[in-house]
């Protein structure tokens, strides 16, 4: 169609090009053009193994110009290709720096003993609150925050839960399954042994991964539906048997399964492992034992598709 001199008529065809033009964009890019321009998401603990996965999904879905990664070492992080900045959990003043401009944190919940880490969480909160970010992400753990040697690291989330929850931020909370990972980082110590041992029982466990909490989190970040619930992110319940089966599968070794009691196995990982973390171990398994990471699984609510099968997390 011609204007000639109507300018009238020449704006109306650039609107008109301009919106056909929009439906040849593939639908990530149409999602990449809504918020670029709305949005600034920052990572916390961006160098840790789970930062990690969260960024490089972030980074299909936003890409990287609109990301920030905190890190107390931000060294660590750099190999993540987005800006970075240098944030510890102890230090207001960095943390302050850290989030100006931001919109949007995933705050990782830290690795520091339970005691600790409440504050080290609140510090982040009251940055967030100080820079006028909009929405904060948490992520926490499944467990029980009572019976096992586990519990008072689950009792210190669950505290963050609800600091982040009388924050007057937009929030969402993940509460993490058990990884998968350290199973298959431990096979050739299973290999070696012949078998799978410890206090678990018959207790099912809910695994999830790092790649699918990446998925997840990225999901509860960017979409407001998501707002003001608590998610729990597992997948399918299995039991340590099921795991050795599922491992021989895929790797073709000749696992079994030895339970033993949680005095031995809490006794045995502190000989390796030193009294905190050795602890810890066995208060998982212990947990796993009464049922505290069997739970209904939320993952599809979160992140708009179903978890993944306990093989397809094993096959990686």
């Amino acid at each position: 169609m011609s204007c000639g001199k109507n300018e009238n008529c020449y704006r109306q065809n650039v609107s008109n090009y301009l919106s056909n033009f929009g439906q040849f964009l593939d639908p990530q890019q149409k999602l990449r053009n809504s918020i670029l321009a709305e949005m600034k998401v920052a990572v916390t603990s961006a160098s840790g193994q789970l930062g990690s996965a969260v960024v490089k999904q972030l980074i299909k879905d936003v890409g990287k110009d609109n990301l920030v990664g905190i890190a107390r070492t931000p060294e660590k992080a750099s190999h993540l290709d987005v800006e970075i900045r240098k944030g510890d959990y102890n230090s207001r003043q960095e943390l302050d720096k850290a989030l100006l401009g931001v919109d949007a944190v995933l705050l990782i919940s830290g690795m520091d003993v339970p005691e600790k880490r409440i504050q080290q969480h609140r510090n982040v909160i009251a940055a967030a609150k100080v820079n006028d970010v909009q929405k904060i992400v948490y992520t926490s753990i499944v467990g029980d925050a009572q019976k096992t040697a586990f519990s008072p690291i689950v009792h210190s989330n669950r505290q963050t839960e609800k600091d982040i929850q009388d924050s007057g931020l937009q929030w969402a909370i993940g509460r993490n399954g058990i990884y998968i990972e350290p199973d298959l980082e431990f096979i050739d110590h299973y290999v070696k042994a012949g078998e799978i041992s410890n206090c678990a029982g018959d207790g099912k466990c809910a695994y999830t991964s790092r790649g699918e909490l990446g998925y997840a989190y990225t999901k509860m970040l960017l979409h407001r539906d998501r707002d003001g619930k608590v998610y729990n992110l597992v997948g399918e319940g299995i039991s340590q048997a099921h795991l050795a089966e599922l491992i021989n599968k895929v790797y073709h070794t000749q696992l079994v399964y030895r339970p033993v009691s949680v005095e031995s196995f809490e006794r045995e990982r502190k000989e390796v492992l030193g009294d905190f973390i050795g602890t810890v171990i066995a208060g998982i398994y212990e947990g796993i034992s009464i049922g505290a990471f069997d739970v209904e699984s939320h993952f599809n609510n979160a992140a708009g598709r179903p978890h993944k099968a306990p093989l397809a997390l094993i096959e990686g």
